[in-house]
């Protein structure tokens, strides 16, 4: 689609009933122009029939948080209340930026609605996000305030043992602004949902826009209480063991209550459920499938970002029209790849990386 395509589109939907005269008039073009660009619209099927009917259009929407990563690695074991010689990075990250950053290296289409300030880690988001194809023109960019930051310490073996995250622009994301991205959403083949924007906003989303499917990450136990009662309006979730028991209440002490968990989200209306349990692997089922997934052993790096590739890789299988047994062995593998780079995303995943692993992975 071309730039102006996308342009004529965008005030289509918006106005379905615009008709080409004043599109013409909007744009500073002649109406033949505009019958031109129509026409091409019809062809590749993003328009159909009277009245400029807009067909879903082949992109997937995120709404989340956004981030600048100070990580800090240490050289041995980790000393806690002590100075430990080390390496600090700094990187974009983000729950919903990371998932919209592997979706784009995984060839999709998509278009990311966070909150951001104008100030130079946001201008490096912006910047980035060009770089990658990511589609950031629907966010809010807030001028005098502050890109949120996530300073995490990791231990000797590349996991997070304690972290801080300063968030609060994200309160700036209102029902009233959500209310004005309607055809990006409502447009979108599916939207992913973090639980860094206001809990307001999220039931909106999921309340009134019924016709959109909605994956959720869960993003933190604490975070995790804001879907606790709206849980069954999202097609997808991906919770880890205890997120998953703050949201069923029921404790997870062998696998007969990890049946009992899935079997609470399928009955609250939730269609696919993966349920992360670290080392354990991830048991996951749908109305028709309930499989497990070991953890194969892998050299972690870095487990930053794991979770976050993961839900990226479940959402291409859905994007895909995988089946839930490919869609689970994609995502792990997707949450390998992640794991075995210092980076939050690793640069090289692709589609074809993703599936040379896929083929090492066994449902159980």
């Amino acid at each position: 689609m071309t730039e102006r395509e996308e342009e004529i589109l965008d005030i289509i939907s918006k106005n379905p009933l615009i008709g080409q005269k004043e599109l013409a008039e909007l744009l500073g073009i002649t109406r033949s122009s505009v019958g031109v660009h129509v026409t091409n619209l019809m062809k590749k099927g993003y328009i159909t029939g009277r009245g400029y009917i807009v067909n879903k259009k082949p992109y997937i929407c995120v709404v989340g948080g956004v981030n600048v990563d100070i990580q800090g690695f240490p050289y041995g074991a980790l000393r806690p209340k002590d100075s430990n010689p080390g390496k600090a990075m700094i990187s974009l990250g983000g729950v919903g930026r990371n998932i919209a950053e592997n979706l784009c290296r995984m060839g999709i289409k998509t278009s990311l609605i966070s909150t951001l300030g104008d100030d130079i880690y946001g201008k490096k988001v912006l910047e980035e996000a060009r770089a990658i194809g990511l589609n950031m023109q629907d966010s809010l960019i807030l001028p005098n305030e502050a890109t949120s930051s996530y300073l995490s310490i990791l231990d000797e073996t590349g996991d997070m043992s304690v972290a801080i995250s300063s968030m609060d622009i994200y309160e700036n994301m209102t029902v009233e602004f959500i209310q004005e991205k309607k055809n990006v959403i409502e447009n979108a083949s599916l939207c992913i949902v973090d639980t860094n924007i206001p809990k307001e906003v999220i039931e909106y989303l999921v309340i009134n826009h019924r016709d959109t499917d909605y994956f959720l990450d869960t993003v933190s136990t604490t975070k995790a209480m804001k879907v606790k009662d709206i849980i069954g309006y999202f097609h997808t979730i991906k919770p880890n063991k205890l997120e998953a028991q703050m949201l069923s209440g029921i404790e997870i002490t062998g696998e007969e209550d990890i049946k009992r968990v899935l079997d609470y989200f399928l009955n609250r209306g939730v269609k696919r459920v993966f349920l992360s349990m670290g080392a354990e692997g991830v048991y996951y089922c749908d109305n028709k499938n309930y499989a497990h997934i070991n953890s194969p052993n892998v050299k972690v790096v870095n487990a930053t970002g794991a979770g976050d590739a993961f839900v990226a890789g479940a959402a291409y299988g859905y994007y895909n029209h995988m089946d839930i047994n490919r869609t689970a062995v994609f995502s792990m593998a997707a949450s390998i790849m992640a794991l075995q780079h210092k980076n939050t995303i690793n640069p090289n995943i692709s589609v074809d990386n993703i599936n040379k692993i896929v083929k090492e992975i066994e449902i159980c």
